[in-house]
């Protein structure tokens, strides 16, 4: 860089870290985007210079559920392989948070000296953040249908990260989900180093396929695709029978790897972060022990203790993101029924203004056990009349409280959990942070 680049890039930065200051002090926020919105507006290029210094690499972690799950994962696995690495951990994943994020990492002149950089980056932003940044590593966790109000049909948003990948250095290692067919074929569409992980468990073959599946046409010739079993929506076992397209060979034996946190959702989080670790050249039993000790992050899977009483929040934000955790929690609810559950539906602008997607969840499978469900939120009679749909529809002796204040229904659904048993908590991501900011008396971010 030349004088006045290193001059624009100090200016940038002083500034990004003088507001952050003010915010926090002032307890205006989170501060974890307007730093970086502001400092662009200095330098546009701060996402490129700044990750360029990185000594190994740059991880984009891309996909519309686990990110945050998997990229803690990963990093603490980096962690414990003796790393340094930076994770925006806060969840910020447009461009301007990802800047943000490494402008807090770096020191006042804007140089960073860490290892790695583990960025979860929105889906819709990946072909932005390639025009201003290398990554040595791409991980594509799956698509799915998520906020109806911002995003439109998965293989057009495929579409997109291909045409941004392509262009990419060929020693760059792009990790995707080969259960994910329009995934599998993007990757089989790539001059990359392109590794595939997923599932060969037919055992957690779901009975039927999901209301919630989004991509069960070929991507190659659009006939349906033929499935010996699906784990989650459309992730599964499959076949083309009208074109040559079928699931590409995995690199890992989903069968060989421990898990540690609940749900099918989980496995496919854990054997990511792990593929991507064995690619950097990480032993695996590093990558064991970091597994079996690890903790959820906020709100994925998360236990808390409240009152000798286990609370356990799974953020739902979409209907495969719901029904599997309808189908963890029914997995463990079996044994105790008198585990109650809070089902929590905002409509912010973290969770999407359209909520109509709660008719794509099987709420069926939730209800049938019956036992008590308490909803609450700004859409709590929405999620009332989803649930008492699938009650009258299965004559099931689910007890419904519908409870407008968020603080009541959290304090009734805590009357109604038997001492050490666990209340399940299903929140949307702003309830979320609500619920475990009453739970526990501070905010999250």
């Amino acid at each position: 860089m030349n004088i006045i680049d290193n001059f624009r890039l100090g200016l940038a930065v002083a500034t990004a870290k003088i507001i952050t200051g003010i915010v926090k002090l002032f307890k205006l926020g989170s501060a974890s985007v307007l730093p970086g919105e502001i400092a662009s507006r200095f330098h546009p290029r701060l996402l490129n210079l700044l990750s360029s210094q990185l000594n190994k690499g740059l991880i984009l972690v891309v996909g519309t559920n686990g990110k945050t799950t998997t990229s803690l994962l990963l990093k603490d696995i980096l962690v414990n392989k003796g790393y340094k690495v930076i994770h925006n951990s806060t969840g910020a994943n447009l461009i301007n948070g990802l800047v943000t994020c490494l402008i807090m990492n770096s020191n006042l002149w804007g140089k960073l000296t860490a290892d790695y950089a583990i960025l979860e980056v929105d889906e819709n932003v990946l072909p932005l953040a390639l025009k201003q940044c290398k990554p040595t590593h791409i991980l594509g966790l799956n698509l799915f249908r998520d906020q109806l109000d911002r995003y439109g049909e998965v293989d057009t948003i495929s579409y997109r990260w291909q045409g941004s990948i392509e262009p990419l250095n060929q020693d760059t290692y792009i990790i995707l989900n080969g259960d994910d067919p329009t995934l599998c074929y993007l990757g089989q569409n790539l001059p990359q180093k392109v590794l595939y992980f997923g599932l060969n468990e037919p055992e957690l073959y779901l009975e039927e396929i999901p209301h919630a599946v989004d991509s069960i046409y070929c991507p190659k010739c659009g006939a349906s695709l033929e499935y010996k079993g699906v784990y989650i929506s459309h992730l599964g076992d499959y076949d083309c029978p009208s074109c040559e397209f079928t699931k590409s060979q995995l690199a890992v034996n989903s069968a060989q790897w421990s898990q540690i946190l609940i749900g099918v959702y989980n496995k496919y989080n854990t054997l990511a972060a792990g593929l991507v670790a064995e690619s950097i050249g990480i032993e695996r039993n590093i990558i064991d022990d970091t597994i079996n000790n690890f903790k959820a992050a906020f709100g994925r899977a998360e236990e808390l203790t409240i009152n000798d009483k286990k609370v356990r929040i799974l953020l739902s934000k979409n209907p495969v993101g719901m029904n599997e955790t309808i189908r963890a929690v029914n997995d463990i609810r079996q044994v105790n029924l008198s585990s109650p559950i809070l089902m929590v539906l905002n409509d912010r602008i973290p969770d999407g203004t359209d909520v109509s997607w709660i008719w794509d969840v099987d709420t069926e499978k939730l209800v049938e056990m019956g036992g008590n469900i308490v909803v609450s939120g700004d859409r709590v009679y929405d999620m009332a009349l989803r649930l008492k749909y699938s009650i009258d529809t299965l004559e099931s002796s689910m007890n419904l409280v519908v409870e407008e204040n968020l603080n009541n229904a959290v304090n009734k659904a805590l009357e109604l959990t038997p001492k050490n048993e666990t209340l399940y908590i299903i929140p949307t991501y702003s309830a979320m942070l609500e619920v475990r900011k009453i739970l526990i008396g501070r905010d999250i971010l």
